[in-house]
């Protein structure tokens, strides 16, 4: 967990990797290291495009139909309130957007479920995505209980 500086020079506690400049280095860390695999913010990314993939990919019918509207709504509502908590400018605002991550997360691995019980045949490629989901829910959990318990002005 790190506090970051965001655009209005403000704190805010975000669980992502920060590059050297950020930690007052000269050499961007994507320059010569290469970033973390484990950056939230990417997972989150590829995330919701995998899931967008699938709805794309579901069988015509009515009701893939409705579930693929609801899923696209809260996968991408994903992504948008990870990059919206990216830049707020006080911990509750963080805390609020993430809450927001950590429920649409559930939501898109219920709609993920559903699909592998009505649509038996995309099984295969659906568990990987469902304990994507699953792990991204545990982390924005976490993400969320630490930023709750660290002091909004606290430089660890």
């Amino acid at each position: 967990m790190e506090v970051l500086n965001n655009t209005n020079n403000t704190n805010v506690t975000n669980n992502t990797n920060v590059t050297n400049l950020e930690r007052g280095n000269d050499e961007p860390l994507n320059s010569s290291k290469r970033k973390s695999k484990y950056d939230i913010h990417e997972r989150i990314f590829g995330f919701v495009v995998r899931v967008i993939k699938v709805v794309n990919s579901l069988p015509k019918g009515p009701s893939n139909a409705v579930i693929a509207q609801q899923l696209l709504r809260c996968a991408t509502s994903i992504g948008a309130n990870d990059q919206e908590a990216d830049g707020v400018s006080t911990k509750r605002d963080f805390i609020h957007c993430y809450t927001t991550v950590g429920k649409e997360t559930k939501e898109t691995v219920f709609w993920l479920k559903l699909i592998v019980e009505t649509n038996q045949i995309l099984e295969p490629k659906m568990g990987p995505l469902i304990k994507e989901g699953q792990e991204i829910t545990a982390i924005v959990s976490s993400i969320i209980n630490n930023s709750r318990f660290k002091p909004e002005n606290s430089n660890q």
